[in-house]
């Protein structure tokens, strides 16, 4: 739809809604593969199938988790499909014109650090690569500058660099870049599972990896309880739902570029359920036949390709996995900040300016590399904040405006969403609420108990959409026809 006479303060064209519509279901399938198939996606996936246990136990615990991402990331999906409008516009509705401001910077925040830290993962992969030759292993060795070896240096620089020239020609080229990487990983993975199960001449679960290799391998993961137990699979799913906090609340970002409603249902469909359980069984099944190949507990793909003997497989997977976390690294964390950015100024920051100002905080980031420390912590803390926006965000459009927003007042200073000053008090008193409960009380005290950490976001999704509802009860805005 065009904007009639949309403040300044407020609009440009990339955040206008979007007339080029060309992401079917197969390009929103691939932002899935994209955001997953990383290596810390990886990772997460084999330590999660592994700590069910049993392969009945990895349907339903990976299965219902699975199922509920589904179910949470069509709702955001179909609101930005029907709407046109990335997640800082949408937020507008919630939260007031310029109080959007805050949840778009807090995800914005948490992205500038992930930008960073996959950058650094993926150029990980490529220097693992190189110092396979011993000139360049004395030379990693050797060299340094910034706190890191300057092979490290050169990598990462090389990398960022790579991914600006994929982002700076708008979304389409994300689609088409997306649309390349996604179907080639899930090649490389199954090249990858297929070269091991037949090395290790075994198709297995895990079983006989032993229990401690395997609790210190996974420990990161954050599951409580013995492999198989109940709190073990609840906590799977629970993690493995939280795993995606950040892309409910930007998912519309790519949404809105999709051909109608049935290309995000469609593609949320094969891209999230079915792409989900099929990427972590072959997770689980590689690693473990990695562990009969090298008696290693190998979590990560970087290091079962460093273990192979073959320089061709090696460069392969090496390529690949970099490129699976690039992939991530476009989607999730440099589309969201870029339009974060840009919701701030509007006049002066357009979807390509807050690109580079994402990817210039990720690389100032990197001499301190605190991704590295315990600054995790704090964004941990920063994005649990993503549960309570997004409940407020969903209650607000489905349950108070019930899936109908008057799409042009989000562009409008003195329209339906002004509140009070651009700023709507009962949305900040709810986060807050939903904050105290999901990163507050959890981070800060030991007021709960220590399970309430795993499912802190979904606490402050249902406390902060409950206290959202409850103060806006009585009050349904007026509707656009």
């Amino acid at each position: 739809m065009q904007i009639t006479n949309p403040s300044p303060a407020l609009y440009n064209e990339d955040l206008a809604p979007a007339t080029e519509r060309k992401w079917g279901a197969f390009s929103i399938f691939n932002v899935w593969t994209s955001d997953v198939h990383s290596l810390w996606g990886y990772y997460l996936a084999a330590s999660l199938f592994l700590l069910c246990g049993s392969f009945l136990n990895f349907i339903i615990a990976i299965g219902i988790g699975s199922i509920v991402i589904f179910g949470l990331m069509t709702m955001v999906g179909l609101a930005g499909s029907r709407t046109g409008v990335p997640y800082p516009v949408l937020a507008r509705a919630s939260f007031g014109t310029f109080g959007a401001n805050i949840p778009a910077l807090i995800r914005a925040v948490v992205a500038c650090f992930w930008y960073g830290a996959q950058t650094s993962a993926a150029s990980g992969a490529i220097v693992a690569l190189l110092i396979r030759n011993p000139g360049l292993a004395s030379f990693n060795h050797s060299s340094h500058m910034l706190g890191h070896s300057t092979l490290e240096v050169i990598a990462y620089v090389v990398v960022w660099a790579l991914q600006l020239l994929i982002i700076q020609r708008g979304m389409e080229t994300v689609r088409k870049f997306q649309d390349w990487a996604g179907p080639a990983v899930w090649i490389m993975m199954l090249l990858l599972s297929i070269y091991l199960v037949v090395k290790s001449g075994t198709f297995s679960f895990g079983s006989e990896i032993p229990h401690d290799a395997l609790m210190k391998a996974t420990a990161d993961a954050g599951v409580p309880g013995l492999p198989g137990s109940f709190a073990a699979l609840a906590a799977v799913a629970a993690t493995w739902v939280t795993y995606f906090a950040a892309l409910y609340l930007n998912f519309c970002d790519f949404s809105r570029y999709s051909t109608d409603e049935r290309a995000v249902w469609k593609g949320n469909l094969w891209g999230l359920p079915v792409n989900l359980l099929a990427f972590c069984l072959v997770a689980g099944v590689t690693t473990t036949a990695g562990y009969s190949v090298y008696h290693e507990v190998l979590i990560h793909p970087d290091q079962i390709s460093s273990k192979f003997s073959s320089l061709f497989l090696a460069t392969l997977a090496a390529l690949t996995f970099a490129v699976a976390t690039l992939g991530i690294n476009v989607v999730a964390n440099f589309v969201s900040p870029a339009f974060d950015f840009a919701n701030v100024f509007p006049s002066k920051i357009d979807f390509k300016k807050g690109g580079y100002i994402a990817a210039a905080i990720a690389l100032l980031l990197y001499p301190i590399a605190p991704w590295e420390t315990g600054a995790a912590h704090f964004v941990n803390f920063i994005g649990s904040a993503m549960g309570p926006v997004f409940g407020i965000m969903m209650v607000d459009y489905y349950l108070i405006r019930k899936g109908r927003i008057d799409v042009a007042a989000l562009y409008q200073e003195d329209g339906e969403f002004r509140f009070d000053g651009g700023w709507h008090g009962r949305a900040f008193v709810a986060l807050v609420i939903g904050m105290i409960f999901s990163s507050i009380l959890p981070f800060f005290t030991d007021l709960l108990p220590s399970w309430w950490g795993t499912y802190g976001w979904f606490f402050g999704v249902g406390i902060a959409g409950v206290a959202y509802y409850a103060l806006r009860a009585g009050r349904a805005p007026a509707y656009a026809t």
